[in-house]
């Protein structure tokens, strides 16, 4: 691989295949960061219910039970 990039200028090692790449795989890199981001929104929404739920049970049912049953 050295040899095969030895004798080509550096634009092209640089910034020619760079962007063929991203060209090539722009697609499948956007496709994988979009799905990244909606799992770690979905995962936000999902922790921020479970702390609502956890704290709706408690501010109801916190007057007629005590910190020992815990």
């Amino acid at each position: 691989m050295k040899e095969l990039l030895a004798g080509l200028p550096w634009w092209v090692k640089w910034v020619a295949i760079p962007l063929i790449a991203v060209l090539v795989f722009g697609g499948l890199i956007a496709s994988v960061v979009s799905a990244l981001i909606g799992f770690l929104f979905k995962a936000l929404v999902f922790v921020a219910l479970v702390a609502g739920l956890i704290y709706v049970v408690r501010k109801f049912t916190g007057a007629s039970s005590s910190k020992s049953d815990w």
